[in-house]
């Protein structure tokens, strides 16, 4: 009889259709049963050994909240028997309704319940209380995880056990995950979390990956990944890195329009086994970036959501580096600019903060123009090697992408038809604040613009990232950065910005509230006993 190893995860929703997740046990025809007659079923799909299924939901209606059950060959495996949460459900947006979006990043695994935490209580944990303490309550439309679900190469001592039971961990490399069955082991860890699992079954989540998700400073530079490759492990992390992105996350991303479309889905489908194409696509994916959009969309109602790789679309020659290629370069600028007039406020979630603290963003551009050879190739030196010891890699270190999407945002808010606000939410940097820039007098958009940054969702915060970052933020920290600046010969940036909330430390998510052309933010902590508190709430723009 199959089982249910993994999920469900209710991934895509609108108002009549829903994509749901699922992992079993052997193959199997996997099928969604809504109380209100809603469903969908699918035959599994296989990938190195694993069975895996991502059925459609159609027949929802708009305003509706049915609760649903899985089965698999006819035999129903969710909700577990005796739950102590409340029915999943799939909740249809209706048109006119608010749309709260909850975000952050950087979650590694909590230990089992009965187990010390050593990086304090999980921000999902704390969010399943509360929803599931109120079910009829306030909860998101969408949770966005901006980077780092899973972590490759920090194992937890659990997964080490475990790895250490089918290879010699004194070989590289050593405790961290080598291959696709390796990182099954990090979503299990992960989403089987019964909090955590009974949340992304019932609020549909968007996902896109940051450098843990592969390893630390992932694409980093040209002169890192050639290191890397040299390696004799380097080759399959990345494939599977990307094999099992494409399953568990990059899948439930995409519309059933979308999934309906996608040739290599069909043609994983469509085989007995998947894992050669799968795995095709991935070396095709690791050798050429430009061929492969990891990328997407969202819009719920008059919201549009960008979600925007910057690890795998990187240009890394020194001569020419960017954040995104041209390709994916010009699908955000497309993205962000058509149909003008037909939404309130444009998202824009990028793993990697674009505004950053004054210092920070100072040194990483500093930094840059060494590596490009601005002070001769001794400091050229010099930077590459700053430039990996001190994770100098965000928008910052890539100048010209800086500048582009500072003029993106500032066209796409500009104009009559303009949204309320864009914002840009993000993660990575262990802690939270908000950021307003500036453009010279005449040059600025209409909109609201903001930096949103919220992690990490569960894990350390240590004293060197309170202590830096918040003085990187201070009056002496920006003269300090200025010298740099000139130093390195750095064109001085075409847009100005203050930090206008935190630094907050902790394990946290943010929310906004979007109402109309009204924008409130909440950000919230886990603290002790399953709380989550409230610590900031502000509103942003008004109708």
């Amino acid at each position: 009889m199959a089982e249910l190893r993994l999920g469900p995860l209710l991934r895509y929703a609108d108002g009549s259709s829903a994509t749901v997740w699922i992992e079993a046990s052997r193959p199997c025809a996997a099928e969604v049963r809504c109380a209100d007659g809603a469903g969908g079923s699918s035959r599994t799909f296989q990938v190195a050994g694993h069975h895996y299924a991502l059925i459609t939901v159609t027949g929802l209606t708009p305003g509706g909240s049915p609760s649903y059950e899985v089965l698999l060959d006819d035999t129903p495996v969710w909700p577990l028997p005796g739950s102590p949460f409340p029915p999943s459900v799939i909740r249809s947006p209706d048109a006119g309704d608010d749309v709260r979006v909850a975000f952050g990043s950087c979650r590694w695994a909590a230990p089992p319940a009965d187990e010390h935490d050593p990086v304090g209580p999980d921000a999902l944990d704390s969010l399943a209380a509360r929803i599931a303490a109120h079910p009829d309550g306030e909860r998101p439309d969408v949770l966005v995880l901006l980077g780092d679900q899973v972590y490759a190469d920090e194992t937890s001592a659990a997964t080490r056990r475990w790895l250490a039971g089918r290879r010699d961990l004194r070989e590289a490399p050593g405790a961290e995950v080598a291959d696709y069955e390796e990182y099954t082991r990090l979503y299990y860890e992960s989403w089987l979390d019964p909090e955590v699992r009974w949340l992304l079954s019932t609020v549909p989540s968007c996902m896109i990956f940051d450098d843990h998700d592969v390893v630390d400073d992932w694409n980093t530079s040209a002169a890192w990944l050639a290191d890397m490759r040299a390696t004799c492990w380097w080759q399959e992390r990345v494939l599977s890195g990307l094999m099992s992105y494409w399953v568990h996350q990059h899948l439930g991303n995409l519309s059933p329009a979308e999934l309906a479309s996608d040739a290599l889905y069909a043609a994983v489908r469509d085989t007995p086994d998947g894992t050669d194409i799968l795995r095709a696509f991935a070396t095709r994916a690791d050798a050429d970036p430009a061929s492969v959009r990891w990328s997407y969309r969202r819009d719920f109602g008059r919201v549009r959501l960008l979600m925007v790789d910057s690890r795998a679309a990187r240009v890394l020659d020194e001569g020419e580096r960017a954040m995104l290629d041209p390709g994916e370069a010009e699908w955000l600028r497309t993205q962000a600019l058509d149909a003008p007039g037909s939404r309130d406020h444009l998202l824009i979630g990028t793993s990697l903060p674009w505004l950053l603290p004054h210092l920070v963003h100072d040194a990483e551009a500093w930094d840059a123009a060494l590596c490009r050879g601005e002070r001769g190739e001794r400091w050229a030196r010099f930077g590459e090697r700053l430039r990996r010891g001190a994770d100098l890699e965000h928008w910052a270190a890539f100048p010209a992408s800086f500048e582009a999407l500072a003029d993106l945002i500032a066209e796409a808010g500009s104009g009559t038809a303009a949204p309320a606000t864009v914002l840009v939410l993000s993660g990575d940097v262990h802690h939270a604040y908000v950021a307003e820039p500036s453009w010279a007098p005449g040059t600025g958009p209409d909109a609201k613009v903001l930096q949103l940054t919220c992690s990490p969702v569960h894990n350390s915060i240590p004293l060197s990232i309170r202590v830096g970052f918040r003085f990187g933020w201070s009056a002496v920290a920006r003269l300090l950065g200025r010298r740099l600046a000139r130093h390195g010969r750095c064109a001085r940036s075409s847009v100005g910005w203050r930090r206008t909330g935190g630094p907050w430390f902790g394990n946290q998510l943010m929310t906004l509230t979007l109402r109309g052309r009204s924008a409130v933010l909440r950000l919230d902590q886990a603290r002790p006993g399953g709380e989550l508190r409230t610590v900031e709430e502000s509103t942003l723009t008004t109708t």
